[in-house]
């Protein structure tokens, strides 16, 4: 189909509907309807019309989209049919708890190495390499990786996307509660979860209270 422009919004709601046809059960319908995910997931109607219609043109009225042909159709926007590799930086308990994580496969994600500033291991229990922080620009360069995942803390981040882009990165997934000042055309998507727990907490409250309320 045509390729269009498509909001970091839009991108980060398609996983989502990817994951519930995936789950949906063997014997379900092969046809599903805008309205159906959207009754499904609790959303508006309009905007996941609007949303499948940025990857997929095979909605049919009064018929929808064939359910395993919209799986492919956003799998493979998502880039998940091609293996991207990457590489990690800051191996403690939660670098190595992602470079065990198997369900990045599915999502064509392979990160090749991890690099600490002091390497306590020389491998993963998963076998995968853990190498020095001072050979990350050149591992980054001589295996034309273009991502790299930050997992160290706040205070190192910025020398980490530093040293990343030296070795020609062209994507930056961080977990560390730190603003980076990249150049353009370099791509950084921030994991914050401060912000996350404070969504999370903040609902709760709302919903204590309204349980509260409803028993007065």
């Amino acid at each position: 189909m045509e390729e269009k422009k498509i909001s970091k919004s839009v991108l980060k709601r398609l996983p989502g509907y990817l994951a519930y046809l995936k789950n949906m059960p063997e014997d379900a319908p092969t046809h599903i309807s805008a309205t159906a995910l959207a009754n499904a997931l609790g959303m508006g109607e309009v905007q996941v019309r609007k949303d499948l219609a940025m990857v997929s043109d095979g909605g049919r009225p009064k018929i929808g989209y064939q359910r395993e042909a919209l799986i492919n159709d956003i799998e493979q926007f998502l880039g998940y049919d091609n293996t991207t590799d990457a590489v990690l930086i800051g191996a403690g308990k939660l670098g190595q708890a992602l470079m065990g994580y198997k369900g990045f496969d599915e999502y064509g994600l392979n990160i090749l190495a991890a690099f600490d500033a002091h390497p306590k291991q020389s491998r993963t229990e998963e076998g995968k390499p853990i190498y020095p922080i001072s050979k990350l620009s050149q591992f980054c360069r001589s295996h034309k990786v273009l991502m790299g995942i930050i997992t160290v803390p706040a205070e190192g981040a910025q020398e980490v996307a530093n040293q990343l882009i030296a070795g020609g990165i062209k994507a930056i997934w961080t977990f560390a509660p730190a603003h980076l000042d990249v150049p353009p055309g370099i791509l950084v998507q921030y994991e914050n979860m401060a912000t996350s727990l404070a969504v999370l907490s903040v609902h709760l409250q709302a919903q204590i209270k309204e349980e509260k309320d409803t028993k007065k």
